[in-house]
C-alpha cells in the first residue's frame, strides 16, 4: 500500500514537473510562429497547462452538469441533447460529473477533439461503426440518422450502460465486446472479418493508439468501398498522424485535420514541440469546401 501511494505521489510530481515545463516552453517562442502556435502561447500567457490549451475549454463547469438516477436500473444518467446517456454502476457522481464535462470540452466547436464539423457529418440511413465507443456519445447523437449502428468496445464496465442508453434503438444498435484490430482471435477481430463485405458509411475510432491496427485489418473494407468516411484520433502516439496519413494515401483518401493541437501530457513519451492534431478526418471523395476551409492540409 505504502509502495502504492509513493508511486502515484512520484508520478504526480513528474506530471506537475513536465507541465511546468511545456508551458515554460511555449512562453519562451519568438513571435514568428504559425497563428495556430501563437494561439498557444496567447493562452499560456494567462493560464495554467491544459492538454486543450484554448480558451473554450475553460467556459465548462463539472458543478453545473446534473445527474440523475434511473428508478429501476437504479443506474445514474445525464441528458446529452435530450437523450439520457447513461454510466457504470456505482461510478461516484462527482466522477461522472468530471467524464461527462471532459465530453463537452472535447466536442466543443473549437475543440481539436471534436469529432464532426460542417460538410463532415453522418448521413441519413449510414450504417456507423463507433468503435471505442465507451459512453457512446458520437453514436447517440448519430443514432436516430443512422440506418445500423455497430457499437465496439472492450472495457466490460460500459458495456451494461451502452446497453441501457440504447436501450430506446436497440432494433438496429448492436454491441461488440471486442477490441478491433489487425487479427482475429479470441477478444479481438479485425473489421475486415467482422463486416465480411457488408456495408459501412462512417467509422469513428477513438482507441488509444491502436488506429494504425484497425487500418491494417480493414483493408478489404477500406478499398472496395466509396462511400465512406473515417475520423480516427491521432494524437495518442507521437508518429500517427504520419502513419494514419500515409495509410489513407495509400488507399485513395484524402484526409483533414481537425483544427488546432493537443498536448497530449499521458503519453510519457511526450516532447517538444509536444503538439499533436487531435484527429484526421478521411474520405474518398474530396471535403467540401466548408469542411476544407476549417483546417485543409
Amino acid at each position: 500500500m505504502r509502495i502504492n501511494i509513493f508511486l502515484r505521489a512520484h508520478r504526480r510530481i513528474n506530471r506537475i514537473i513536465k507541465e511546468h515545463n511545456i508551458r515554460k516552453y511555449f512562453l519562451s517562442l519568438d513571435r514568428q510562429q504559425d497563428p495556430e502556435i501563437l494561439d498557444i502561447v496567447s493562452y499560456f500567457k494567462k493560464n495554467k497547462f491544459s492538454i486543450f490549451p484554448y480558451e473554450f475549454q475553460k467556459t465548462y463547469h463539472a458543478k453545473d452538469i446534473t445527474v440523475y438516477e434511473d428508478e429501476y436500473s437504479k443506474m445514474s444518467y445525464v441528458i446529452h441533447k435530450n437523450k439520457k446517456m447513461y454510466f457504470p454502476r456505482y461510478m461516484e457522481r462527482s466522477k461522472i460529473r468530471n467524464y461527462y464535462n471532459g465530453i463537452l470540452k472535447e466536442q466543443d466547436n473549437d475543440s481539436p477533439h471534436r469529432y464532426e464539423t460542417k460538410g463532415f457529418t453522418v448521413k441519413n440511413g449510414d450504417i456507423i461503426a463507433d468503435i471505442g465507443a465507451a459512453e457512446g456519445v458520437w453514436a447517440l447523437e448519430n443514432v436516430e440518422k443512422a440506418a445500423q449502428v455497430f457499437l465496439f468496445e472492450c472495457e466490460n464496465r460500459w458495456i451494461q450502460a451502452l446497453q441501457k442508453t440504447f436501450e430506446p434503438w436497440k432494433e438496429k444498435v448492436v454491441i461488440v465486446n471486442k477490441y478491433i484490430s489487425n487479427i482475429t482471435e479470441g477478444d479481438k477481430t479485425t473489421l475486415d472479418d467482422f463486416l465480411q463485405g457488408n456495408r459501412i458509411n462512417f467509422i469513428k475510432a477513438d482507441i488509444e493508439g491502436m488506429e494504425t491496427l484497425l487500418l491494417e485489418g480493414a483493408k478489404e473494407t477500406l478499398s472496395k468501398q466509396n462511400d465512406i468516411k473515417l475520423l480516427l484520433c491521432s494524437y495518442h502516439k507521437q508518429n500517427d498522424e504520419k502513419d494514419i496519413k500515409n495509410f489513407f494515401n495509400e488507399y485513395g483518401f484524402f484526409t483533414q485535420n481537425s483544427k488546432g493541437y493537443m498536448l497530449f501530457i499521458l503519453d510519457e513519451s511526450l516532447k517538444a514541440p509536444y503538439l499533436r492534431r487531435g484527429l484526421i478526418r478521411a474520405s474518398k471523395q474530396s471535403p467540401s469546401h466548408d469542411s476544407k476551409k476549417e483546417n485543409a492540409n
